[in-house]
């Protein structure tokens, strides 16, 4: 009995030790890969892990400048809370930062988010070598997060449930010849996992069918969800934004939200066409001209708005070859969708933020909105139609829908705002 048991134990020790390490390792991965991924979607807004500043300061050494990592907590989750009470070191941060107001994360992170988060502060990853951020062509290449692999999940959790059952096995085969040796019977031999699975089916059909039906249905049901989320690159539920690195740092909320320029001056397409249109560099240079300094990068990004126009500085005039400046698109439709910038914003008088999201608060652009198609037709749903009744296009149609719903609002659905054929062509 001693020599059936010594030489499993050891092997078993083995394992389950070799498991528990990997599990604690990976643990501690997936925990800093959590705080790298909601860093980057609602910090990497704002701040640099380096010591550049941003619209906020950079987040190199902050540890050494904040009171304590409590501190830190609090005023990540309610800096407007910790400001109105009067905090001396909030207060003195709020005044260094021209009084600009930080983004309240009490609702949208929970307390271990936000200890991820410090965490991944406190131990940012390396920069990048040479291939890094930026192409030779100008192009940005966007990094890819890293996180928990589910796949490699799934296979450790099925190598330790078969570790599990082969030693459940061992010792139940133990146990009985051990039975048998008391009560006198001869001893068992061993019978293969596989020859015991098939006899265990043949006399259980019914039992086997069920769970080989609940099998395919899980398989199937995953396949439709995971085909459903194909070209889906925004998900609020899950904290989740497509946010590229652009070639130039343009900063939307200094641009549109701070000197209030208007989102058409540059998208002048979005009134009158289908899409609102990129702006071309001259459209740059008719302000940028006369600017050669933003307020926190320098002349560093607006150097590379003169080397794609060609412009010298110097000298003031255009000498140098033109170059194009490979923007990143970050909302994107399928090619089946048809979408008209016009007819929601001049017809419909829809504001950007509604598909955009407030972008005048955004220094680089990401998608805050799923842009599905069970989204567009929920916004079609709640969405009234305006000026029907001061349009005289709409003057018949605007009488029947009156007569047809009486005393609801006319919405988008209700003039066939839902009908396939509307945006699928």
């Amino acid at each position: 009995m001693d020599t059936l048991f010594k030489k499993p134990k050891k092997q078993i020790f083995a394992i389950f030790s070799f498991l528990f390490l990997s599990l604690i390792l990976s643990t501690n991965n997936a925990f800093a890969a959590d705080g790298e991924k909601i860093f980057k979607q609602n910090c990497a807004v704002c701040h640099s892990l380096g010591k550049n500043k941003l619209t906020g300061p950079g987040l190199e050494g902050v540890m050494t400048r904040v009171p304590g990592e409590k501190w830190l907590h609090d005023w990540i989750k309610n800096n407007k809370a910790m400001v109105a009470a009067g905090d001396a070191y909030a207060v003195k941060v709020f005044n260094e930062n021209n009084k600009a107001d930080m983004t309240v994360f009490a609702a949208t992170l929970s307390d271990e988010d936000i200890t991820a988060v410090i965490s991944y502060i406190k131990n940012p990853p390396p920069p990048p070598g040479p291939t890094g951020a930026t192409g030779a062509t100008g192009g940005a290449v966007v990094a890819q997060e890293q996180g928990v692999n589910p796949l490699a999940v799934l296979i450790g959790v099925i190598a330790f449930l078969i570790v599990i059952v082969a030693v459940l096995r061992g010792v139940r085969h133990s146990l009985k010849n051990l039975q048998n040796e008391k009560m006198g019977l001869p001893e068992e031999e061993a019978v293969g996992p596989w020859t015991e699975l098939k006899q265990w089916i043949g006399s259980h059909k019914r039992t086997t069918a069920v769970i080989v039906l609940i099998i395919i249905g899980g398989l199937l049901t995953s396949g439709w969800y995971g085909l459903k989320g194909i070209g889906v690159y925004a998900d609020p539920d899950q904290k989740m934004e497509y946010h590229p690195e652009q070639p130039i740092a343009f900063s939307h909320k200094i641009h549109a939200g701070d000197n209030a320029i208007n989102c058409q001056y540059c998208h002048s397409g979005v009134e009158r066409s289908k899409t609102a249109g990129i702006p071309s560099v001259n459209v740059c240079m008719n302000c940028h001209k006369g600017i050669s300094k933003g307020p926190n990068t320098g002349t560093a990004e607006i150097a590379k708005i003169y080397a794609a126009a060609g412009w010298d500085p110097d000298k003031g005039e255009y000498n140098k070859p033109e170059r194009p400046i490979k923007w990143i698109k970050v909302h994107n439709l399928q090619d089946f969708v048809f979408f008209s910038h016009q007819q929601h914003v001049k017809v419909g008088k829809q504001e950007c933020a509604t598909c955009h999201g407030e972008v005048k608060e955004m220094t680089t652009v990401a998608q805050v909105k799923p842009l599905t198609m069970g989204w567009c037709i929920d916004c079609h749903r709640k969405t009234e139609v305006p000026g029907m009744k001061d349009n005289p296009y709409y003057e018949s149609l605007h009488k029947r829908l009156a007569e047809k719903y009486k005393g609801q609002p006319i919405t988008v659905d209700k003039m066939g705002g839902i009908d396939c054929v509307r945006c699928h062509y």
